[in-house]
């Protein structure tokens, strides 16, 4: 039997009644005082797989209402409620919501499919990795100066490119590297919006540590099941008005295919 990694037992949905879940939330995915994303996102996408019959999210639109706030040694029980809209024979579409004290906190609406590759596959096209140093020559992402405790990082191994781990003016917002769980599982769809949501900003890359940047809405299109190893990532700002900022993300897997894409619509708050 595979054994259960930390990330699926720690976003694990224990049924309640018909069309609702229960979820417990911890610090150790917090960045500052509140609950990362795409983690607080996950129990909702669990509940959601459970309703149509499929198993890989192969889209996943998450609305962030207000942030998921975890006191440093604290334990958060929140309800998940989720219905099934559509399921038909290759795709279910199901919609949920995250609730924690009383307050609905997040909103997800995803489609299911099955990512198992063809044996006689059409004609593909597979977007290419970017050349990057490998993990081992990328900088921990501890070692950044960010201006918030990090306790995610716990969880998470994260490596940003050299050339991105320090703010330049004069190129672009873009933040690279690698990621994987801390406890050596392996990655999966279900923890790709995770992945799409766990770097630095990257305004980081061109700005340096300019405030906080929370996200409105992300989408991740998932295009594959990963194979077992790191993940390599890309995101991209190329559009900021007004302190509303547009970010467009990749992730490939160890074998240098496209896994996911992702595009989030997030807020720049200086302080």
């Amino acid at each position: 039997m595979r054994p259960v990694g930390i990330f699926e037992d720690e976003t694990a949905v224990k049924p309640i009644t018909p069309g609702e879940w229960q979820a417990e939330f911890g610090d150790r995915w917090n960045i500052g005082a509140s609950a990362n994303g795409g983690y607080a996102l996950t129990p909702v996408l669990r509940a959601l797989q459970k309703l149509g019959g499929h198993a890989d999210p192969i889209s996943v639109t998450t609305h962030f209402l207000r942030p998921v706030q975890i006191a440093q040694g604290d334990l958060q029980v929140a309800q998940v409620r989720a219905e099934l809209i559509r399921t038909g024979r290759t795709t279910s579409v199901a919609r949920g919501s995250l609730v924690l004290d009383g307050s609905e906190r997040l909103t997800v609406m995803a489609a299911f499919g099955e990512l198992v590759p063809s044996e006689d596959p059409p004609v593909e096209i597979n977007v290419s990795a970017p050349e990057i140093p490998p993990p081992d020559e990328c900088v921990d992402r501890r070692a950044l100066d960010q201006g918030v405790e990090l306790p995610i990082l716990d969880r998470l191994d994260i490596r940003i490119h050299p050339d991105r781990a320090t703010a330049d003016p004069t190129g672009d917002a873009v933040m690279e590297g690698w990621i994987r769980f801390g406890d050596g599982a392996e990655p999966s769809t279900v923890a790709l919006p995770l992945f799409s949501d766990a770097f630095p900003p990257s305004l980081f890359s061109k700005f340096g540590r300019v405030g906080w940047v929370p996200s409105v809405e992300l989408t991740v299109h998932v295009r594959r099941r990963p194979a077992p190893g790191w993940v390599q990532a890309r995101f991209e700002c190329d559009d900021l008005v007004d302190g509303r900022l547009i970010e467009s993300g990749a992730l490939w897997d160890q074998d240098g295919m496209l896994v996911a894409r992702s595009r989030q619509l997030g807020l720049l708050l200086t302080r």
